[in-house]
C-alpha cells in the first residue's frame, strides 16, 4: 500500500469514506482515523497499529449534536464538563449507542468521545461526515506522535493517507473521565487536569482512578492507555525522583540523553538534553524527544519527575509507562530521599556551560518539517 500525504482534509475525508485509515493531527498528538460505523475499517486500525483488539478505541466528533449518533444517553454528570470542554483534550466515557459496532469499544458498554479543539482537525471531521474511531497513529507501544514525520516513520505502506499537520500543541493524549457512575472518576491524566475537572464537579464528586489498570485486570480497559505498556521508546527510560538521585554523580553510561525542569548535575556525561521551563513544554516535548533519542542510538533516557499536579501529572503517567518494563526507578542504595527534585533551584552557571557545550536544548523547540516524499 501506497500511504499519501495531503494537506486537504477533503482530500484525506475522501479516504475515510471508502473505507481506508487516515492519520490526522489533533491538539494532542497525531490520530488514526476510521468510520466508526465501518466494522471493517475498525478491524484496519488493529491490524494497522498490532493494537490489541480489547483496547477500546474512541469516537472522534465535530460538533456536539453527533454526540447522540455514538452514545445511548448524556449521565447529568457528563453535562458541564462537555459544556466547558467540548470542543478540547476531554475525552467522555458515556454508555455506547447501539449503533457503534463492539469492535470499536472492546466488547464494552460504554465509548469514549472526543470534540478536538484543532482546526485541521475539524475541518477534517466535518468532511467525514461521520464520527470517526481514532487512537494514536503509531504502532502500538511506541510512543504517540506528535507530528507527521512520526506517523510516516510508523505506519508508512500501512495506511492510505497521512493529512499533515503542524507538530501537535499540548504533545499527550487527552484526558479521560468515566461519566457513566455515580461518581466521576478520572482514568487517564492529560491535558485537562484533575484540578481542572474538579472545579465543574460537587466535593467528593471525582475520583482518581488513574492507579487502576483495569476494573478487571483480565479484562478489557476501560480506556485506552490503561492495561499495556504505552508510549515507549526503544531506550531504557529512567525516572529520577529525587536530589540526591541527581547529585551523587552516578554514572549513566554511554548514549545518555536526559529530559526535565533542570539540567543534570554533570551535563558533559549527556549526550542529548532537553530542558523544559515548565510542565506544559514537558508535555509538549516528551514524545518527540523519545523519537529523536531513537533515532541517535540513545541507549538510556533519564527523565526527571515533576509534581503531581496540573499537567505534571500526564507527564509522570507517560513516563513511569514509558519506563515499565525497563528500569522504572533509578534508585540510590544505602542512601536516604532527599525531597522532591523539581523544587530545586538549578545552578545558573551548571546551565550556562551545558550550553557552551552545545548539549542542551531550548525550552522554544523547533517546529519539524520536512518535504514530501
Amino acid at each position: 500500500m501506497r500511504t499519501r500525504i495531503t494537506f486537504s482534509p477533503s482530500r484525506a475525508a475522501g479516504y475515510l469514506r471508502r473505507g481506508d485509515l487516515v492519520a490526522f493531527p489533533t491538539e494532542t498528538v497525531y490520530g488514526l482515523g476510521a468510520n466508526l460505523f465501518d466494522v471493517e475499517a475498525i478491524r484496519k486500525i488493529f491490524v494497522a497499529k498490532g493494537r490489541p483488539h480489547d483496547n477500546p478505541l474512541i469516537a472522534h466528533i465535530a460538533t456536539r449534536a453527533q454526540i447522540s449518533q455514538v452514545a445511548a444517553t448524556i449521565p447529568p454528570l457528563a453535562v458541564p464538563l462537555i459544556e466547558r470542554f467540548f470542543p478540547g483534550p476531554l475525552t467522555v466515557l458515556l454508555p455506547r449507542h447501539e449503533r457503534v459496532p463492539l469492535e470499536a469499544t472492546a466488547g464494552l458498554p460504554t465509548i469514549g468521545v472526543r470534540m478536538p479543539d484543532h482546526r485541521l482537525a475539524r475541518r477534517f471531521l466535518l468532511a467525514c461526515g461521520v464520527p470517526v474511531a481514532a487512537p494514536s497513529a503509531n504502532l502500538s507501544g511506541r510512543p504517540s506522535p506528535t507530528t507527521w514525520e512520526a506517523v510516516q516513520t510508523d505506519l508508512d505502506g500501512r495506511i492510505a493517507c497521512i493529512l499533515r499537520g503542524e507538530q501537535t500543541r499540548v504533545g499527550l493524549e487527552s484526558t479521560v473521565v468515566d461519566c457513566t457512575g455515580e461518581r466521576l472518576i478520572l482514568l487517564r491524566a492529560g491535558a485537562v487536569s484533575f484540578e481542572e475537572l474538579a472545579a465543574f464537579v460537587p466535593a467528593g464528586g471525582l475520583i482518581d482512578g488513574t492507579d487502576v489498570a483495569s476494573s478487571d485486570r483480565g479484562g478489557a480497559p476501560r480506556s485506552p492507555g490503561m492495561k499495556y505498556r504505552h508510549y515507549s521508546p526503544r531506550a531504557e527510560v529512567i525516572v529520577i525522583d529525587s536530589l540526591l538521585q541527581r547529585e551523587q554523580g552516578w554514572d549513566p553510561g554511554d548514549r545518555a540523553a536526559w529530559i526535565g525542569l533542570h539540567p543534570p548535575a554533570h551535563p558533559e556525561r549527556f549526550q542529548r538534553i532537553a530542558l523544559c521551563p515548565d510542565p506544559a513544554a514537558y508535555a509538549h516535548r516528551l514524545f518527540a524527544f523519545f523519537r529523536q533519542c531513537d533515532a541517535e542510538g540513545i541507549q538510556r533516557i533519564f527523565c526527571q519527575a515533576v509534581p503531581l499536579e496540573g499537567l505534571g501529572r500526564a507527564v509522570m503517567d507517560r513516563i513511569r509507562k514509558a519506563a515499565s518494563g525497563s528500569a522504572a526507578l533509578a534508585e540510590a542504595p544505602g542512601q536516604e530521599d532527599r525531597g522532591s527534585l523539581p523544587g530545586h533551584n538549578s545552578s545558573v552557571v551548571e546551565h550556562h556551560q551545558a550550553e557552551e557545550q552545545g548539549q542542551i536544548e531550548n525550552g522554544d523547540f523547533e517546529k519539524t518539517s520536512g518535504v514530501l516524499p
